[in-house]
């Protein structure tokens, strides 16, 4: 584990494991969660022979609980900083749900020779909230309740989350992990609440049309069709329509956190995708 200092000298938290010389994937966690979020896939594919990185987001986790730069472009900016400390060519890139977001603006925007695949997961691109040019999107009444949430009692609303939508523990028959829930709390809390209210503006009102249409690698899009909190609709069915190399891969019944509550399926498909 380790920390790079970025431009405006906040420091970023990563985790680094593997042969140097091994085909690095690079792992973006989700809102409001950290590096600890891709535990499973770190593992699974470091046992393959993979370089496993992760890092915490500015605000998240480890990294410094920033005041400012809580944006999509920050965000993509303190990514090129790691990558390039790091020295990463032909990197792949895998996000979950606002990682997904960060990785399609900093492969939109990265210098040429450093990424070499890259893996929506669930993830809130082209945009998410309602508008004219979206109107399939959420209202952005929704996430004007997630931040009174947050500024409320943070700590409850990082309860509710991963116990109902997040992991479809609310539907009828779902085998409920309290461990999963009380991760999930563990590491929003570790968190700055400023950087993570922040951020929800990020991943909802972002608008990654654009990126997705200036990527040139191949892009695989998972996405699970019960996903409450990112609907498919329109989210991954319409980002594939953007991408010059897109795959969709549609997960039956699936949840917003498949990663981890069917990381089995989802690391088998990565490990295809990665191989291929």
């Amino acid at each position: 584990m380790g920390t790079i200092k970025t431009k405006d000298g906040t420091e970023i938290h990563y985790k680094d494991w593997g042969p140097r010389e091994a085909q690095a994937v690079v792992f973006h966690h989700g809102w409001p969660l950290s590096a600890d979020d891709w535990d499973n896939q770190m593992l699974f594919f470091l046992s393959k022979g993979y370089r496993v990185i992760a890092h915490d987001r500015r605000g998240h986790g480890r990294s410094t609980q920033t005041a400012a730069g809580n944006e999509m472009d920050t965000y993509a900016e303190d990514v090129k900083a790691l990558v390039a400390a790091l020295d990463l060519k032909k990197a792949i890139h895998v996000g979950h749900s606002t990682g997904g977001g960060e990785v399609a603006r900093y492969v939109a925007r990265a210098e040429p020779g450093r990424v070499s695949k890259a893996v929506l997961i669930g993830a809130v691109p082209p945009v998410m909230v309602r508008s004219d040019k979206n109107p399939g999107g959420l209202p952005l009444e929704l996430f004007d309740g997630f931040r009174a949430q947050v500024a409320a009692n943070r700590a409850q609303f990082y309860r509710d989350v991963p116990a109902g939508p997040f992991y479809g523990f609310n539907r009828p028959g779902a085998a409920v992990s309290q461990g999963i829930v009380d991760n999930w709390w563990r590491q929003g809390m570790m968190g700055g609440i400023k950087a993570q209210y922040d951020c929800i503006k990020a991943f909802s009102e972002t608008d990654f049309t654009e990126d997705l249409k200036a990527i040139t690698v191949p892009v695989l899009l998972m996405h699970g069709d019960d996903d409450q909190i990112v609907p498919i609709a329109d989210s991954a069915m319409l980002g594939i329509k953007l991408l010059k190399q897109g795959t969709l891969k549609v997960y039956e019944g699936f949840d917003h956190g498949m990663a981890t509550t069917r990381a089995d399926v989802v690391n088998a498909d990565l490990l295809a995708f990665f191989q291929d």
